[in-house]
Parts: C-alpha cells; sequence; structure tokens
C-alpha cells in the first residue's frame, strides 16, 4: 500500500514536471512570437522609408564598394546613392549608416531592403520601382508589344521618353560604342533575344571564359534602354563599356575614339562566339544578320613581268577563276575616289553617289582588284542569301602608314523599298521570295577622321517616326534629312511578305 502510494506521489510530480517543462516551452514560443511579430511590424513600417531620395539612385555603374572597391556584397545607400560593402558591424555600410545618419540600404545582388543600424530587412511594396530600375524584367506579352505602340513614359525626373529611344551617356570617347549599341537595340529580333535573359542563362561556357560577360551586360543595357519605369530618360553604358574594355583585351576603350565598324565587326563575332555559336551552330546575331554570297577570285601576274610571261601564267591552274562561297555579317560598300578640283568659289565639291551604283559591285560583273602583301587578286561578287536584317559599310577611311584619309561623298538613298534582287545569283533569285529592304538605322561619321563624331538615325517602329541620338541628345527628324548626312553603317530590315499583306490591310 505504502508502495502503491509513493509511486503515485512519483507521477504526481513527474506530471508537474512536465507541466513546468511545457509552460517553460510556451513562454520561449510566445517571447519569440512576439519578437517576431515586432520585427514584422518594423519591417512593414519603417519610419525612415521617406528619407529615400529616388533622383540621386544610378544603378548603371559597376557595383562596386566606394571604399574597399569589392564587388561582394555590395549595397546602395538610398539616400545619397553611393555604394558600400556589408552591412554587420564595422562594414563599410554600417559605419556609413550611423555617421550620416542613413537608414535605408538595398542589397544590389540579392534585392533586399534594409535598415541601418538596426538591421532588419525592409518589407515594403512602394520599394518594387527601385528594384525594376536595378533589374527591370520584360514578359513575352511585353516584349510581343514593344513594336505596336508609342506611348510616351514619363521617368520619375519629370521627363518623359518612348522606351528604346533612349540617350546614351558618352563617358569621355565612347560615341562611336554608343552608335552600335543603339544600332542593335532597335533590331527586334535581336533586342527581343537580350531582353529575356532565361534564352541565354543556361549557356555552358568553360571555366574562366570572360566573354560571356558581353553578353550579360549588353542583356542588361537593353534592358535598360527599353524600361518603361526609368528614374531618368538616359542611360550609361559604364558598365557594357568596361566589359568591352576587358574582354577586347583594351582593342576599344572608353578614353579614347575608336572606329565604329572596327567595333561592330569585333561586337558581333565576340557575341556569337560567347552565346555558343560556330560557323556550322547558328547564334541570334547570325539568324538575324548572316547572308551568304559566291566570290570569283582570279590570281593576277605581277605587273612587272614581261607580256608573254603574263600570258603564259594565264593559262596555268594557278591564274584560273576560282569560286568559293562565303558567309557575311555586313556587306562593304566602296565609295567612288572624291574628285580634289574646285568649283568657281574655290570651295570643295562634296560629290554625291546613287546606293544603287555602290550595291554595283555585287552584280556579279563588276570586277575589283585587291592587293595582298605579296599578290594581287581580281573579284567579283554575287549574293546568294540574303539575311532578315542587312548591314551595309560605306568605307569612307583609307589608312596608310602615316595617316587616315576620309571621303565625304554623300550616299544618295532611299529610305525605304531598296530591292537588291538584281544582286543575286540565278538560283538564289528563285529561292529567295523577298528582296527588298527599309532602313531601321543610319549610323553616320561627323568631321576629321580621326577627331569626328558619331551619331545615329533611328527608326521608331511603333509610331513610324524617325530619331536622331547624339550621346544624351535626342531629337525627331524628318526621313529627308537622314540622306544627307555622311552615312558609315546602316541597318536594313526585310519586308517579310506575310507582313506585307498584313499591314495593307490593316491600313
Amino acid at each position: 500500500m505504502m508502495v502503491s502510494l509513493k509511486r503515485e506521489r512519483e507521477a504526481e510530480v513527474d506530471d508537474d514536471d512536465d507541466d513546468e517543462e511545457n509552460d517553460s516551452d510556451d513562454g520561449v514560443a510566445v517571447k519569440i512570437g512576439r519578437v517576431r511579430a515586432a520585427e514584422d511590424r518594423r519591417s512593414r513600417h519603417c519610419p525612415y522609408l521617406d528619407t529615400i531620395n529616388r533622383s540621386v539612385l544610378d544603378f548603371d555603374f559597376e557595383k562596386l564598394c566606394s571604399i574597399s572597391l569589392s564587388h561582394i556584397n555590395v549595397y546602395a545607400c538610398l539616400i545619397c546613392g553611393k555604394y558600400f560593402q556589408g552591412r554587420g558591424l564595422k562594414s563599410h555600410a554600417y559605419t556609413h549608416s550611423v555617421q550620416f545618419t542613413h537608414h535605408v540600404f538595398l542589397n544590389l545582388h540579392t534585392l533586399k531592403f534594409y535598415c541601418l543600424p538596426d538591421n532588419y530587412e525592409i518589407i515594403d511594396s512602394s520599394l518594387e520601382d527601385i528594384t525594376y530600375v536595378l533589374k527591370p524584367t520584360f514578359t513575352k506579352q511585353h516584349i510581343s508589344g514593344l513594336d505596336k505602340q508609342g506611348k510616351l513614359y514619363r521617368a520619375y525626373d519629370g521627363t518623359t521618353y518612348l522606351p528604346g529611344i533612349v540617350g546614351l551617356n558618352n563617358i569621355k570617347a565612347n560615341d562611336y560604342a554608343n552608335v552600335v549599341l543603339q544600332a542593335f537595340s532597335n533590331v527586334p529580333p535581336l533586342r527581343n533575344y537580350f531582353l529575356e535573359e532565361e534564352n541565354y542563362k543556361g549557356i555552358r561556357r568553360p571555366p574562366g571564359d570572360i566573354m560571356f560577360l558581353l553578353v550579360q551586360r549588353f542583356g542588361e543595357l537593353m534592358r535598360k534602354l527599353w524600361n518603361p519605369r526609368n528614374f531618368k530618360a538616359h542611360v550609361s553604358p559604364h558598365e557594357m563599356l568596361q566589359a568591352v574594355v576587358l574582354c577586347s583585351k583594351k582593342n576599344f576603350q572608353i578614353t579614347k575614339q575608336g572606329d565604329a565598324v572596327d567595333y561592330m565587326t569585333w561586337f558581333l563575332n565576340a557575341l556569337h562566339g560567347a552565346l555558343g555559336g560556330t560557323k556550322k551552330k547558328p547564334s541570334s546575331i547570325t539568324q538575324a544578320f548572316q547572308g551568304s554570297m559566291r566570290i570569283f577570285s582570279k590570281k593576277l601576274p605581277h605587273p612587272d613581268l614581261l607580256p608573254e610571261e603574263k600570258e603564259a601564267l594565264l593559262l596555268t591552274e594557278e591564274y584560273k577563276e576560282q569560286v568559293s562561297d562565303s558567309t557575311f555579317l555586313f556587306l562593304t560598300l566602296d565609295l567612288p575616289t572624291a574628285p580634289l578640283y574646285k568649283d568657281e568659289k574655290e570651295q570643295l565639291i562634296i560629290p554625291q553617289v546613287p546606293l544603287f551604283n555602290i550595291l554595283g559591285k555585287f552584280t556579279g560583273t563588276t570586277e575589283k582588284e585587291y592587293k595582298t602583301y605579296k599578290e594581287n587578286f581580281l573579284k567579283r561578287f554575287q549574293l546568294t542569301k540574303l539575311p532578315p536584317y542587312l548591314i551595309f559599310c560605306i568605307k569612307r577611311f583609307t589608312k596608310n602608314n602615316f595617316f587616315v584619309e576620309k571621303n565625304p561623298t554623300i550616299v544618295n538613298f532611299p529610305i525605304t523599298n531598296v530591292d537588291l534582287r538584281e544582286y543575286l545569283t540565278e538560283e538564289a533569285q528563285v529561292t529567295e521570295k523577298c528582296t527588298t529592304y527599309d532602313l531601321v538605322a543610319n549610323v553616320v561619321h561627323d568631321g576629321k577622321p580621326t577627331e569626328g563624331a558619331y551619331r545615329i538615325h533611328v527608326l521608331h517602329h511603333g509610331t513610324g517616326k524617325w530619331y536622331e541620338m547624339q550621346d544624351l541628345q535626342v531629337i525627331d527628324i524628318l526621313p529627308q534629312m537622314i540622306t544627307l548626312s555622311e552615312a558609315y553603317i546602316q541597318i536594313w530590315k526585310r519586308q517579310d511578305c506575310a507582313d506585307d499583306t498584313n499591314d495593307h490591310k490593316e491600313a
């Protein structure tokens, strides 16, 4: 009997202990819950949101801490716009928050907002416009409608702008690159590919391959140029150009004027390779711009040889005409030599030439001599396949060991309905259904060869209007004014047969 009472008492004691433990656990849970609730209240009701200064926020520059110059764990102060590393005790962001009483920070990688020095995350939907400016995103529906409307948007600074028709900052001497970037941003299939990061996010590159940085930076720039919710009506290409300097091994720089055609050639090939493209494997670059041509090449005897020696050589296999097919990303058009005479007022005459005259290079009958270090060749060309977007490079500059000379000849060209059928081989004329092109971009070089400046004319597909952009300056321009410029690079869009009929129906 005594034993059973003892056991009952022990059981009661054990039950009491369990109750105390349960009370203790519940208390901790309640305390944790209260802390979380307080934190949640604080997170959702941060008192410092009205100190954010959106007018100083600029996410176009390299994401480096302004003190340590590190790109790891960088936060942007949303009050002064500066970048700082870390947010823990003694970090640069923490010190800045205490020293200047700036409290709201954005992690540039995770896109999360924090209040310092209290170090809690801020959750507030009113901050979504800031994350969108830092990392704009586009849905398929949004992308498909870009060229169907011409709605003006208002930036945070009050200026109105058309997405895509946005000025690019000239940091020092990078206008040669700006015009090429602007031209490509107005080629819809290329633009659409880069607006969706998912298109190229999964491309595998070898370890240590830095060229993919070009793809990432170009995609970021495209999304900023076409962002309908910008804080300002211009964009700085600083990060894009930093990647260009690095990937080109300083062949193209921000501080030194370059040649737009040289830059475009390198950039197209570098992007094609970085996207995993090869001679056999296409990329978004080759799908937009690659055509093909037939080259007829004939080796010429040395001019110092006797006539009978030349005749003997011309009968050999080596000097017979060779035929080869080649792809191209752009066509080089040669200008006639500019005359040196002056008119009666002693002013140099600026000659003019129709576009179709210089396109005569591709009739298959026009021969031109090409000199190499050792040998001379006579070549003629004919097109075998036309790309959706055709790039013309008008050869304005001739270089020798002493100086660069510029040919100022004005090329007269229509803005629309340029038919290239006569420059195709006979078999290509049968297979190529659509051979008519409309101009969509026109890059101009003004001034002296090494000291000149670049500007660009682009067609806004939504409004059908032309705009001239020179660095930050954007103005609308009449189409007939475009043909008076010293055109250097042109991009032409092939009229799609199906689209043509649809356009007529809509009209």
